[in-house]
């Protein structure tokens, strides 16, 4: 019994060393490696809290927790609205930043949970509440159209509210 939990120690130091490593080599060093907590405030912050077009530019210079332009430790992917035939925007409707939003929400709760704890983060109350900000922060996108163009978007918003809540995850 004892041989066994020192090859499970053994193992398992080797697995945290070899995932340390592969991260620096992914482009993390320990100065952008945050914490736990760090890092689920981070993500918070920029889906809760952030104002949809200063998030849309940090996102787009991929901008960390520390500031600094280029950060590699965070997924900043997105495919936009990747909604079969209609994509992220139309005739009277345009959610492509809300769409940026989303992906990294659901993409970097994912990351969270890989990282500091299976179904921890990436959970069925966690994805409905970035899917919830998803259909906000379209309705604020909407409100910026034409009066005309308003009921349609809302409209519009009201569908792909449906379709990430129906086919986005857990």
């Amino acid at each position: 019994m004892r041989h066994l939990v020192r090859v499970l120690v053994a193992v398992t130091s080797s697995l945290a060393a070899l995932s340390f490593s592969t991260a620096v080599h992914a482009g993390a060093t320990p100065s952008n490696v945050g914490s736990t907590a760090a890092d689920v405030a981070f993500v918070q912050r920029l889906m809760f809290s952030t104002p949809l077009a200063k998030f849309s530019a940090i996102a787009r210079s991929r901008i960390g927790p520390d500031g600094i332009p280029g950060n590699g430790w965070f997924d900043w992917s997105t495919d936009l609205c990747s909604a079969p035939l209609v994509g992220n925007s139309g005739a009277t409707y345009n959610f492509t930043e809300p769409c940026r939003r989303h992906d990294f929400g659901y993409r970097n709760t994912q990351l969270l949970d890989r990282r500091y704890g299976l179904g921890r983060y990436w959970n069925h109350a966690g994805r409905a509440r970035i899917d919830v900000q998803f259909y906000a922060d379209m309705r604020g996108a909407c409100a910026h159209r034409r009066l005309l163009d308003r009921p349609f978007c809302y409209t519009w918003a009201a569908v792909y509210f449906v379709a990430v809540r129906t086919f986005g995850g857990p």
